[in-house]
């Protein structure tokens, strides 16, 4: 992957050179699989999804004796629905859907669960009135995504949550760097955790735990939001 401190190729911040149309050309030319998905590496979704759900079940939330499920659940940039798929209908009765690549969510609609798919982006959505969700979950895609659509994406997440028990995941690969990375390959930005970026990004949220899962090549945090509507964004 060929992520480059963007110093060294503009004094631009690095999210600034996110364009949406080349990270949307990129996904158009990937296979609609679990190859796809994860950049060649199909064999971390098993070990990912365990890591979820063991991470969900501290809070609570699972399908075993013990853990309550939930109502309604938004996958955002859901691919080919890898994780809907594969944790939120195992843990809620109807799971939304958002992706912009249509290709990924051709066949999500015949799933038994799966309520509605909105093909388009995550700085595009918005909530629809009078809905709201148990759990937001975001993995992996808000690379995509600048800093200011970041934080507009978690208030829209905010304005559309289950009071008092509404929880919203965020799962994202971080840089150990001291900068943000923008990668022209898929034109996406790795943030760097203790950059002033991610901090902005993550400023008022009460962070419960930020788990490590060792079998991934690379540092992949959950950031889960408790409380959000007390937040200051």
């Amino acid at each position: 992957m060929a992520t480059t401190p963007a110093d060294s190729i503009s004094l631009q911040a690095p999210d600034s050179l996110i364009n949406t149309d080349d990270g949307r050309q990129y996904w158009e030319a990937v296979s609609a699989d679990l190859d796809g998905m994860l950049g060649g590496f199909p064999y971390i979704s098993k070990v990912d999804l365990q890591g979820s759900k063991n991470f969900l079940a501290k809070l609570g939330i699972g399908s075993k004796e013990g853990l309550r499920t939930v109502e309604s659940a938004l996958d955002g940039g859901a691919g080919i629905g890898r994780i809907t798929k594969g944790l939120l209908l195992d843990i809620a009765k109807n799971v939304d859907v958002v992706e912009p690549i249509a290709k990924f969510t051709a066949t999500l609609g015949e799933v038994t669960g799966v309520r509605s798919i909105s093909n388009i982006g995550l700085e595009e959505w918005e909530p629809q009135t009078g809905t709201t969700y148990d759990l937001v979950w975001t993995q992996w895609c808000l690379g995509h995504l600048t800093d200011d659509e970041v934080i507009l994406y978690l208030k829209r997440c905010k304005a559309a949550l289950t009071p008092e028990t509404g929880l919203v995941v965020v799962k994202e690969n971080l840089n150990s760097g001291e900068e943000d990375l923008f990668d022209k390959l898929d034109s996406s930005v790795t943030r760097q955790v203790r950059a002033e970026s991610s901090e902005r990004i993550i400023r008022g949220k009460r962070i419960l735990t930020e788990p490590r899962t060792k079998q991934l090549d690379a540092t992949v945090s959950s950031w889960p939001c408790s409380r959000l509507l007390d937040c200051e964004w």
